[in-house]
């Protein structure tokens, strides 16, 4: 009988276990509310009824028992926004010891008490892509993160439904860090585009000795020796064979169109390019063989290869077909995409809908989940935000973000600790407009300040 108890509370506990490691879900009714599908049109006094994390009805007058409502009579609700372009949440961004580092994960270095995940979702963003940095031609491979602050399992914020994504830089960051810095290859822009190129070569060779020992295994009375595994090159085969999506930092046209031409030439079709402050040049190019660019609203010239580009950048993208997002590379201007979406509007007259997709739909396209979130549709997971009026306005306010049906964010029931780092007496810490501000360059931004400089360009 004794035996027979013990290895019910084990069960038990085991039961606990398991259901406390489960990601938490949702259910919840907003009722009367301005429901901006952004795939669908404006939907007026609308309802949207979650139950455990999915949108399951969008209509008028619904009803649920058992279940919070919340009237939204005079807001807006929006899909949850994401930035496909985030370092918020990681405690280490690059891993600057070798021109490709495709073997390193970004998902060993999440960290779930990162207050910048909740300043994130004050700003209404639920779903960010935690990228490694642009030391390295290619870097290491990046996690998305779904916002469920709160939790101090690291695994909790990973979003596992997500496709695996690698990080590739172009330009000035791979060549000053290796180049100048280092003394190897890449110290050029086209050193950039060998260094990828030879990878993609040497994880063909890779593909093909797996290959030959999986055929000779075959063989009867056989016994071949395996090759020896190699996590770098396995990653770039993976690339190769269209199971990874690239996302690349870039400026300039050309390398831009370089790099389009070194991956058709491969035969890879799931990339997305960064930043891209010179796309409107290529933007035909971007929009056939690409799966679109995530470009800033309007900021350039923090160094020379950035000097020139426009803020009609992401109108014109958009108007010629390329699945367009608007990214932040700031754990400050996360805050504020919303605001960002609107310059592309302010400037180049995008409507409503295709303005909001810039930071919704289509940043879920180039992360390969828009079949999941994005939009507020049924069936979608519930990622949602609730604003005091429409996003577009630069006085709309977010006052509630719920990530997979669950509020996280209420801004009537904020936190004193929140916001511990900010004082009401004192000035917010000044924001400069240089790239390892941006993180992009965070662990190496030694070869960006005057004595890195001046070291490696003496003169005897």
């Amino acid at each position: 009988m004794k035996m027979i108890k013990y290895i019910l509370s084990a069960f038990l506990i085991l039961g606990c276990f398991v259901t406390l490691a489960q990601t938490q879900k949702g259910s919840v009714l907003i009722k009367n509310a301005t429901v901006l599908t952004v795939t669908n049109g404006t939907l007026e006094n609308t309802d949207v009824l979650v139950e455990n994390g999915i949108i399951k009805r969008i209509g008028k007058n619904l009803n649920a028992s058992n279940i919070q409502s919340i009237d939204g009579t005079g807001k807006y609700l929006m899909p949850g926004i994401i930035d496909a372009h985030s370092h918020v949440a990681l405690d280490a961004v690059n891993e600057a010891t070798a021109p490709i580092t495709s073997e390193v994960k970004m998902g060993d270095v999440v960290n779930p008490y990162d207050i910048g995940i909740y300043r994130a979702l004050a700003g209404g963003v639920t779903i960010s892509h935690a990228m490694h940095g642009s030391a390295n031609a290619i870097g290491g491979q990046n996690i998305t993160l779904k916002h469920r602050y709160g939790t101090s399992n690291p695994e909790d914020l990973h979003m596992k439904d997500a496709p695996r994504t690698i990080k590739f830089a172009l330009g000035e960051n791979p060549t000053r860090v290796h180049g100048r810095g280092n003394g190897i290859q890449p110290r050029t822009r086209m050193g950039v585009d060998a260094v990828i190129r030879n990878g993609f070569n040497e994880a063909i060779q890779y593909k093909k000795a797996w290959a030959d020992y999986e055929n000779a295994q075959k063989q009867k009375g056989a016994k071949p020796v395996p090759p020896k595994y190699d996590s770098r090159l396995a990653t770039l085969a993976d690339v190769l064979d269209g199971k990874i999506i690239i996302h690349c930092h870039s400026y300039r046209a050309d390398e831009i169109y370089a790099l389009i031409n070194t991956c058709r030439e491969f035969g890879i079709k799931n990339i997305v390019f960064s930043h891209v402050n010179e796309g409107f040049k290529v933007a035909p190019e971007l929009a056939e063989y690409t799966m679109g660019a995530s470009v800033f609203a309007d900021w350039w010239a923090y160094k020379f290869e950035v000097y020139y580009s426009t803020a009609y950048n992401a109108a014109i993208l958009m108007e010629n077909g390329v699945i367009t997002s608007i990214n932040s590379d700031s754990g400050e201007l996360i805050r504020h995409l919303y605001h960002e979406a609107g310059k592309a509007q302010r400037y180049g007259q995008l409507d409503d809908d295709q303005t909001l997709a810039l930071i919704t739909i289509n940043p879920a396209k180039q992360l390969g989940i828009a079949d999941k979130v994005g939009s507020i549709e049924e069936g979608k997971q519930a990622d949602l935000v609730l604003f005091d009026g429409h996003p577009l306005s630069v006085y709309a306010i977010p006052q509630m973000t719920f990530v997979d049906g669950v509020k996280y964010f209420d801004i009537n029931e904020d936190p004193d600790d929140m916001r511990l780092k900010v004082s009401a007496s004192e000035a917010l810490e000044p924001i400069f407009l240089r790239e390892h501000e941006h993180r992009c360059m965070h662990g190496v931004d030694f070869f960006f300040t005057n004595f890195g400089r001046n070291l490696f360009n003496h003169t005897h």
